[in-house]
């Protein structure tokens, strides 16, 4: 599993290729630090479905990322940039 911020920056680039349920569990979870529970509370459903929701979600980032790489780009033009 990777890290909170790296599914954090995936979210930054690609977020809205993804589905409004999944934006607002991976907002809530990842993006302000809500337990399961709260964002179960907040979202209406069960502790299950907002763990579920966010594996498909963290499933489509990695997706997103393996086919147009944009997060990868970005962290290698960063690297450039501090060499500079």
């Amino acid at each position: 599993m990777q890290d909170n911020l790296q599914i954090s920056l995936l979210y930054d680039f690609y977020g809205p290729l993804l589905s409004d349920n999944m934006q607002q569990a991976v907002e809530l979870y990842y993006n302000d630090d809500l337990s399961l529970s709260e964002v179960a509370d907040i979202m209406g459903i069960s502790r299950q479905g907002v763990r579920d929701t966010l594996s498909r979600a963290v499933k489509k980032l990695d997706d997103f990322e393996s086919k147009l790489f944009l997060v990868s780009r970005f962290e290698q033009e960063q690297k450039i940039l501090e060499k500079i």
